[in-house]
């Protein structure tokens, strides 16, 4: 039976969308580089500011953020929901993170995250 590896995102920029999404979620960080990943990608003309994959590391599944030129990007098939205590002001942090208001619901935000790749905001469900 298979296991979920990564959430992949196709994207016009996987350094930059990496770093919103290692901002915009509790515990994750883009993956570290190490000098032999460094070299990796100067050999291949690219440092970590211009890496086509970029991956992002937390407590449940790695995102992979690569970059696919050319793809059309009217709308994205899979997306993230949040959890936030408090949802209004889990929306304002992201929009100073780059993202945008879609629009809103009795309980969820649709957002665009700066690629314009839609997520959701939710309330956090307490469990009895």
């Amino acid at each position: 039976m298979g296991r979920l590896r990564e959430i992949v995102f196709d994207c016009r920029s996987a350094p930059a969308l990496a770093r919103f999404w290692a901002a915009a979620l509790d515990g994750y960080a883009v993956r570290a580089y190490d000098q032999a990943e460094i070299a990796r990608l100067a050999a291949l003309g690219h440092t970590p500011e211009t890496d086509p994959t970029v991956l992002v590391d937390g407590p449940g599944p790695s995102l992979c953020f690569q970059q696919v030129p050319g793809r059309d990007y009217t709308n994205n098939r899979v997306h993230l929901d949040i959890a936030a205590a408090d949802r209004t002001a889990e929306v304002r942090r992201l929009l100073a993170l780059g993202a945008k208001v879609q629009r809103e619901a009795d309980d969820y935000t649709v957002m665009l995250d700066p690629e314009g790749n839609q997520f959701c905001v939710v309330e956090r469900r307490t469990e009895a």
